[in-house]
C-alpha cells in the first residue's frame, strides 16, 4: 500500500507539471518561448559556429552504506479483567543507511560554447534598408539556405527572435 501511495503522488506531480507547461506554452519551440514569425529576405551569407568544450573536474560521489541493527519491542494482550496478561518480546531488525560521499574527483567535458547555425539576410521582410541581419536557425534550415544560391530569396523561422548570431 505504501509503494502505491508513492506512485500515485509521483503521477499526480507529473500530471501537474505537464499541465503547467502546456498552459505556459512550454511544449513549443526551442527555449520554451513562443515560435516567432517567419522571416524572408535575400541570402547574404551563412555561419556555422562549432561546439567548444573543455576538460573540467568535479567531485566524484560514491554511494556508501552502513548496516546496523536495533531492538524492536512487541507486545500482545490476552484475557480480560483480572486474568488480563501482557506478553512482551523483542526482535532484532536490520537496517541500512546509505548516502553519497565524496571520493576524489572525476574529469568530464564541459561545454563552453554551444553549436550554432546562423544565416545573414538582406532586404529582410521586403525592407530594402534592413540589410546584414543575422538570425539563428536550426540545422535543417541552415542546410537548406546553404544549398541556395547567393542573393536568392529564402524564408525560415528563426530560433530566437532578435538575438542575432
Amino acid at each position: 500500500m505504501f509503494e502505491y501511495g508513492k506512485r500515485l503522488k509521483a503521477a499526480g506531480a507529473t500530471a501537474f507539471l505537464l499541465a503547467a507547461l502546456a498552459a505556459c506554452g512550454g511544449g513549443g519551440h526551442a527555449g520554451g518561448s513562443p515560435s516567432p514569425d517567419p522571416v524572408h529576405g535575400l541570402k547574404d551569407t551563412t555561419r556555422h559556429v562549432s561546439r567548444q568544450t573543455t576538460r573540467a573536474t568535479r567531485p566524484h560521489l560514491v554511494k556508501r552504506c552502513t548496516t546496523g541493527t536495533h531492538q524492536v519491542r512487541h507486545s500482545s494482550r490476552s484475557g480480560s479483567g483480572r486474568h488480563r496478561r501482557t506478553r512482551t518480546w523483542y526482535t532484532t531488525e536490520r537496517y541500512q543507511d546509505c548516502h553519497k560521499v565524496r571520493s576524489g574527483t572525476e574529469t568530464y567535458r564541459r561545454e563552453t560554447r554551444p553549436e550554432r547555425w546562423c544565416v545573414r539576410l538582406d532586404d529582410v521582410n521586403g525592407n530594402r534598408r534592413q540589410d546584414d541581419v543575422w538570425y539563428r536557425v536550426d540545422r535543417l534550415d541552415y542546410n537548406r539556405v546553404l544549398d541556395a544560391d547567393d542573393r536568392t530569396r529564402v524564408q525560415f523561422v528563426p530560433l530566437y527572435p532578435d538575438t542575432g548570431c
